[in-house]
């Protein structure tokens, strides 16, 4: 099954966590199939980074599903999906 979650990045203490479409039995931080964002913790503002919208919502619209701090970022940022 298709989901769309963060994978971590970064290093020790300034993590940089990007937003992925990937199958759900991969790990965390393993294959995906396509990226779609990125987040970053350590901006007071606009800490959504080149998120894809339009395609967020394809996925969403083809039986994707999304993590709930996924899916909480993008409300927070007014991100309509």
């Amino acid at each position: 099954m298709l989901t769309i979650r963060m994978q971590r990045g970064g290093r020790t203490h300034k993590p940089i966590y990007t937003i992925v479409s990937t199958d759900s039995r991969n790990a965390r931080d393993g294959r995906f199939i396509e990226r779609l964002g990125q987040y970053n913790p350590h901006l007071a503002e606009n800490n959504l980074i080149d998120i894809k919208a339009d395609r967020i919502k394809d996925l969403l619209a083809n039986g994707a599903t999304i993590s709930d701090s996924v899916k909480s970022l993008l409300k927070r940022n007014k991100i309509a999906l």
